[in-house]
């Protein structure tokens, strides 16, 4: 990884869950009935989430985001042995209007005054994009929003980075991709876009295939990496 801006992006493509938006968000929301079990819950239900994508996507049994986040609630809330009443449907409806991180909203407004494309490339159902979108005030500042239900398999497959090179009419080489899930980072750049690794979460790094061209720990810093300043 290099040090230096990177040349040549027209498009910013941006992970939604964990890299625009919070998925902590829903349970610090529920913090009256989950007290201390709201790090415990957050994480079985992230990681669970993750599984039923990357097993639906092997099996070939597609299902949408919105199924696949109240299976993995499900489970975690079993698991966990929590039983309040009411307590899923708030948590799931939390899920729709979650919290920006702190500095999206100046982020995309300073690559919108670069001439930068924005759009997001999400496992999340078009309902579920569109919702968490508007709640965070971002809809004007992005030109597109992608979901894999376009493709029907979720990332890391190859379509589903295809996807935003089909939608954008611009070469993967000219897009740079922006993720804090590491697995999903690496896959676009072995899949071959420029990528940024958000690493919000102290995270590894990955052996796979590929490598992120830079990584931060806040979006604030994308704008001068790619030269939008």
């Amino acid at each position: 990884m290099g040090n230096g801006s990177l040349t040549g992006v027209r498009a910013c493509v941006f992970d939604a869950y964990g890299t625009l938006f919070d998925f902590a968000a829903a349970a610090k929301g529920c913090r009256d009935v989950l007290g201390n079990a709201i790090d415990r819950l957050t994480a079985l239900w992230r990681d669970k989430q993750l599984q039923y994508t990357w097993l639906r996507a092997l099996q070939g049994r597609h299902a949408d985001f919105w199924q696949v986040t109240g299976d993995a609630l499900d489970f975690a809330l079993e698991t966990l042995a929590i039983e309040k009443p009411g307590l899923r449907d708030r948590l799931m409806n939390l899920y729709l209007t979650l919290d920006a991180f702190p500095e999206v909203v100046d982020m995309l407004r300073r690559l919108k005054k670069a001439g930068q494309k924005t759009a997001i490339l999400s496992n999340g159902s078009p309902a579920m994009l569109d919702a968490a979108v508007k709640a965070a005030q971002l809809d004007t500042l992005l030109d597109a929003v992608f979901s894999v239900e376009e493709v029907g398999v979720y990332k890391p497959h190859p379509k589903v980075y295809q996807l935003a090179v089909d939608r954008l009419g611009i070469p993967a080489a000219a897009i740079a991709f922006q993720s804090s899930n590491a697995w999903d980072a690496y896959a676009a750049s072995a899949f071959g876009m420029r990528v940024i690794w958000c690493n919000r979460y102290g995270q590894r790094p990955e052996r796979l295939p590929g490598a992120p061209d830079r990584t931060v720990t806040s979006l604030a810093e994308l704008p001068a990496l790619i030269g939008a300043t």
